[in-house]
């Protein structure tokens, strides 16, 4: 089970120039109803194929590795549904960290920070630091499956 939440940021901290960044490029192999969606993406050197489903603040989610072979061979059934970034990791207190996504390719301009939780109640309980943003949680609009398909909202 996944519990995280998503917020816009419009002016990224300071500190972002010395946090660890990993570029992602991830593509969707299905997307169903109601959140349904396997993906494949390859995250510096590791490649996974992830299933998620639901929606909200808690989705399931199940994941395994890739060989960079693998990866490869299902690439090309991800056309059209893709989105590359660059994920820059802040801590924050608690034991938290914050996962801000800095957007490229046709996404350019768009920072999204999600936060994963250990339950629901500590997702509820959260205090946003001041760089954060509109949360976009529950705004499909916002979900990478639909970034990767229907390109930047607004």
């Amino acid at each position: 089970m996944e519990v995280e939440r998503k917020f816009l940021v419009d002016t990224p901290p300071d500190v972002l120039s010395g946090a660890r960044a990993t570029e992602i490029v991830q593509g969707y192999l299905v997307l169903g109803d109601g959140g349904a969606e396997a993906r494949v993406r390859r995250r510096g050197g590791a490649c996974t194929l992830t299933v998620k489903s639901g929606r909200g603040i808690s989705r399931s989610e199940a994941e395994i590795e890739l060989t960079d072979g693998q990866f490869e061979a299902l690439w090309p059934a991800t056309e059209g549904r893709r989105v590359e970034k660059v994920r820059h990791e802040l801590p924050l207190p608690g034991g938290l960290v914050a996962e801000l996504d800095v957007y490229g390719g046709a996404l350019v301009g768009l920072r999204v920070v999600e936060v994963e939780f250990p339950s629901v109640a500590a997702a509820e309980a959260f205090t946003t630091p001041g760089w954060f943003g509109v949360e976009v949680t529950d705004d499909d609009a916002y979900k990478n499956r639909r970034l990767a398909t229907d390109g930047c909202p607004g």
